[in-house]
C-alpha cells in the first residue's frame, strides 16, 4: 500500500517516544494517553536528568538553535544596513520567520524537559511556522522580477498575508489534531498514524516552495542578470538544505543505534539547515547592491542589478 500520509515509520525511526520530527509529538503525546507510541525504534534518551523518565533528549539541537537564533538577529541586522537592496524587508521576513522555527526546535526537536501539553504547542507552531516561512521564501524568489515594487505596502502586505493564512491553518490543523478539540483527526492518533492534511503540508508543500524559490531565483541570476557566480551560494544552499534532510530521514535512525539514544540526526539537520540558511542570505546578498538603481518608467518586466 501506499506509504503517503503515514508517519509511523517516519516517527519510529527519528527517535521513537521522543522524535525530532516536531510533527510525530503531536502523535506520540496525544496517543500516549491511550497507550499509543512508535514501538520499534531507536528511543532517543539523551542525558537523563534528576526524576523519573526525565531526559534532556537533544543537547546538541538546543545549543545549535541557539547560535541560529544570535546567527539570524546578526544576518537581520546586515539586511537592514543594505538600505536600498532589493528584496531586504522579504528577507527580512524570512529571517524572522527562521528565528521562531529555532525557537520551537529548542523544545521540539532538542526536547527541552515540558510539560505534554506544552510541548505539542511548540509543535503546533513549529509546523505552521515551516510552511510560512518557506512560503516566505518562495515569495521572495518572485521579488527579484519587480513585478511589484519591493518594500512596499502592497508587496510586504501580500507576502505577510498570505504567509500568515497558511500559519493560521496549517497551525489549526496541528493544534485540533494535538488536543483533539473536534475530535476529527482522532483517528490519526494510532499506527499506521496515517494523515494526509498535515502530510501534505508538512513533508510535500515545502518541497514545492523550495523548487519553485530555486527555479525562480536560478532563471534570475543566469538570464536576467547574466552571471554564474551567485549560483555556488545557491547551489550550496540547496545541498546543505537536502544533507540535513538525509541526516533526519535516513542516517538517523542509525546514529542513534551506535550511540545507545545519546544523539541522532537531529542535531544535525539543526546545523545544516542553519548552514543551508546562510548560504541563502549570502547568495540574495550577492545579486543585490546598495546602489540598485529603480528602473526606467519605460521599463517593464525584471528590473536590473548591478555587480
Amino acid at each position: 500500500m501506499s506509504q503517503y500520509g503515514k508517519f509511523f515509520d517516519l516517527c519510529r525511526d527519528t527517535g521513537s517516544l521522543r522524535s525530532t520530527l516536531p510533527v510525530c509529538t503531536l502523535f506520540a503525546e496525544s496517543a500516549a494517553r491511550g497507550g499509543g507510541g512508535f514501538d520499534g525504534g531507536c528511543n532517543l534518551d539523551g542525558i537523563p536528568l534528576s526524576g523519573q523518565n526525565r531526559y534532556l533528549a537533544n543537547l546538541g539541537s538546543i545549543l545549535l538553535a541557539f547560535i541560529a537564533i544570535l546567527v539570524s538577529l546578526f544576518l537581520l541586522w546586515r539586511s537592514d544596513r543594505k538600505k536600498a537592496a532589493v528584496g531586504r524587508r522579504e528577507m527580512q521576513f524570512f529571517l524572522m520567520g527562521y528565528i521562531v522555527i529555532e525557537i520551537c526546535e529548542i523544545f521540539t526537536i532538542g526536547w527541552f524537559p515540558l510539560d505534554g501539553a506544552v510541548r505539542r504547542g511548540f509543535s503546533a507552531v513549529h509546523i505552521a511556522a515551516i510552511v510560512a516561512t518557506l512560503w516566505i521564501l518562495m515569495m521572495n524568489g518572485a521579488v527579484g522580477y519587480q513585478l511589484i515594487d519591493d518594500g512596499t505596502p502592497l508587496s510586504i502586505g501580500l507576502i505577510f498575508g498570505s504567509a500568515g493564512i497558511l500559519f493560521i491553518g496549517t497551525g489549526y490543523i496541528a493544534l485540533d489534531t494535538a488536543f483533539s478539540w473536534t475530535g476529527f483527526w482522532d483517528d490519526r492518533l494510532t499506527e499506521p498514524n496515517r494523515h494526509y492534511a498535515l502530510y501534505t503540508l508538512y513533508q510535500l508543500v515545502p518541497l514545492i516552495f523550495l523548487f519553485v524559490y530555486f527555479i525562480l531565483e536560478t532563471v534570475l541570476v543566469l538570464k536576467v542578470l547574466g552571471e554564474k557566480k551567485p549560483m555556488l551560494y545557491l547551489v550550496g544552499g540547496t545541498l546543505s538544505f537536502a544533507l540535513a534532510q538525509i541526516f533526519q530521514y535516513v542516517i538517523s535512525v542509525h546514529i542513534c543505534n551506535g550511540t545507545n539514544g545519546k544523539i541522532n540526526g537531529g542535531l544535525f539537520e539543526t546545523l545544516f539547515t542553519l548552514v543551508a540558511v546562510v548560504l541563502i542570505w549570502m547568495f540574495w546578498s550577492s545579486i543585490t547592491e546598495d546602489d540598485w538603481p529603480m528602473p526606467a518608467p519605460t521599463t517593464s518586466g525584471a528590473s536590473t542589478y548591478t555587480s
